[in-house]
């Protein structure tokens, strides 16, 4: 629990200037806050490591943050777990898409389970309220390419998988 608490704060500081794109600009933390809270209330998932992990999910990407730090912080797992959700910031956008896709199969059991929860987060949000600047013919491609990157993940927790089924079907996207 300590090491979870410590990400929370740590997460928080690395965040504290980001905001959310939705109309609001909800303060970016509440995003990897609820990544943790799909994991715990809604997937069964009580490893604090794992929750930690989730509240890390996106400093390295996001934040001045490095792996190294990570480790130094939380040690080799979590921060392991957060390096395999990390973009490559130095590719385009469309290939980081295109390799979250390719490589999704490769993910660790602990990584796949923080990226389903990701999804969720960011399909709910959108659901509620479209990004600043976003047209709804957008909305619609991120969910295709969330279903994609999905597909490859599904089979590692039941809730997540039925929940991201229901948020696809809700779209008419289809799992057959």
């Amino acid at each position: 629990m300590e090491k979870f608490m410590h990400a929370l704060q740590f997460a928080a500081y690395k965040h504290r200037f980001q905001k959310r794109k939705d109309l609001d600009g909800t303060p970016y933390i509440n995003h990897p806050i609820g990544v943790a809270h799909i994991l715990s209330n809604e997937a069964g998932i009580k490893d604090f490591d794992l929750l930690a992990a989730a509240l890390l999910h996106d400093t390295i990407e996001d934040t001045e943050t490095t792996l190294g730090e990570l480790v130094q912080e939380f040690g080799p797992r979590i921060a392991g777990i957060v390096a395999e959700l990390t973009d490559d910031k130095n590719l385009p956008k469309a290939e980081r898409k295109r390799l979250q896709i390719v490589n999704a199969g490769q993910l660790t059991s602990d990584a796949i389970v923080v990226r389903l929860a990701d999804k969720i987060y960011n399909l709910r949000d959108l659901n509620r309220s479209t990004p600043v600047g976003w047209s709804e013919e957008r909305v619609e491609e991120y969910f295709q390419w969330s279903s994609k990157v999905a597909r490859q993940l599904f089979g590692h927790n039941v809730q997540l998988d039925t929940i991201l089924k229901d948020l696809f079907l809700q779209r008419n996207i289809r799992f057959d």
